[in-house]
Parts: C-alpha cells; sequence; structure tokens
C-alpha cells in the first residue's frame, strides 16, 4: 500500500474527538476539493505491506486506530487493512470521501464510517455516491464541510431527502467563522452536532498532528 504519513495524536473530529489515536494516511485521491488541507497527500507515499504497517502501528501505546487519506478506499488493499487491524483488536475508523461505495465494509464490529458528504464549494458535489448514506449504522457518523450558505442549505436538503440514522456533524472550512455556521443550525433547529477541528486548535495547521 502506499502509505504517505503514521502517526499517533488526538482525533480531532467527529464521535471520537479528543481521543488518542493512531492515524494511517494513505496516498492518493481521487477528489479535488478546493479546501483540501492535505494535498500533500494527492501522491507522495512509501510503499508498505499491511504487515509493515501492523508493525509500525504497535509502537504506539494505543488501540483506536484512524484510516484517512488522501482516499483510503482509493486503494484496493484498504478493505483488508481494516480487517487485519480489527482482528489485532484494534477499533478501527475509516474516513471516506463519500465517492466510493461502502456496502462491502458495513457492519463490522469495532468498526466506524465517518462518510462525507461533499458540498457545492467543494467542486466535487456531483462525485458523491449518495447510496452510501443508507447503509451506514447509527454508529456511524456522516459529515459535511461547509463554507458558506449555499453549502449549508444543500446539505439540509441531503438530510431531509435521505434521512441518515447517524450522527451529522456540520464542519465549517478551516479559518471560516464557526458563529455563522452555528447560528444557522440554532435558527433551524437542526439536530446535527457542530464540529471544529480540534487538532488544528491545539497544534495549528500542520502535518503529522
Amino acid at each position: 500500500m502506499e502509505i504517505n504519513e503514521i502517526f499517533y495524536s488526538l482525533q480531532g473530529e467527529g464521535l471520537l474527538v479528543g481521543t488518542p489515536s493512531i492515524f494511517v494516511r494513505t496516498s492518493g485521491c481521487n477528489l479535488r476539493c478546493t479546501y483540501c488541507d492535505t494535498t500533500y497527500a494527492y501522491s507522495k507515499g512509501t510503499e508498505m505491506t499491511i504487515q509493515e504497517i501492523l508493525t509500525e502501528v504497535k509502537k504506539y501505546p494505543c488501540s483506536y486506530i484512524c484510516i484517512t487519506g488522501g482516499e483510503p478506499l482509493f486503494q484496493k488493499e484498504t478493505p483488508k487493512l481494516i480487517d487485519s487491524l480489527l482482528k489485532k483488536n484494534y477499533s478501527v475508523c475509516l474516513e471516506t470521501n463519500g465517492s466510493f461505495s461502502i456496502m462491502n465494509l458495513v457492519g463490522k464490529k469495532s468498526f466506524i464510517i465517518s462518510l462525507d458528504i461533499k458540498c457545492p464549494s467543494s467542486g466535487s458535489q456531483d462525485d458523491m455516491n449518495m447510496n452510501n448514506i443508507f447503509a451506514l449504522s447509527k454508529d456511524d457518523q456522516l459529515k459535511f464541510i461547509i463554507k458558506n450558505k449555499e453549502d449549508y442549505l444543500y446539505a439540509k436538503e441531503v438530510l431531509k431527502k435521505y434521512n441518515p440514522i447517524c450522527t451529522v456533524f456540520f464542519q465549517p472550512v478551516w479559518e471560516t467563522n464557526p458563529k455563522m455556521l452555528a447560528s444557522w443550525i440554532l435558527r433551524d433547529g437542526l439536530q446535527v452536532r457542530l464540529s471544529i477541528q480540534l487538532h488544528k486548535i491545539v497544534w495549528g495547521a500542520k502535518r503529522g498532528v
């Protein structure tokens, strides 16, 4: 597999925010979102076997693994990596951009899918596989990255149409004022959570955190 980096930090987003986690960042992505903060993972990486990845993550005093990217499902070996980590009794979260089917991944014990649905400002909204929303369980999570009012209204319509059963996060694009998004959520009485990237607040917008 092409691996961009493996590091130990705090989960900065979603259901496990603040939880010490080992991050396995894969290389390669099929999308080019306008606000992407990990463009360095588009192509640069080191070839590693699954056994080499298991050996590396074992160095850290942690049982939570976050597989992120890039886009992890861009690589055909990612499902095998997930199963290998689960067999080693890790709890695994997969962060995926919403364009690849997750149908063959659902139903695994100690496994969370963190699914993005891209909004208009990303430039990637037409690449979404919307049927993925129906595959999410109540233990998974759905995330919308929101830059402006158009994105917010789009996300609202998606929720209305697909009625996801999992926890939903609205997250402002980094350096966008979160007060604006918070006020819209409260005004409309949406049953979603506001997510702010904790790791960037603690360490700044840099790699390896």
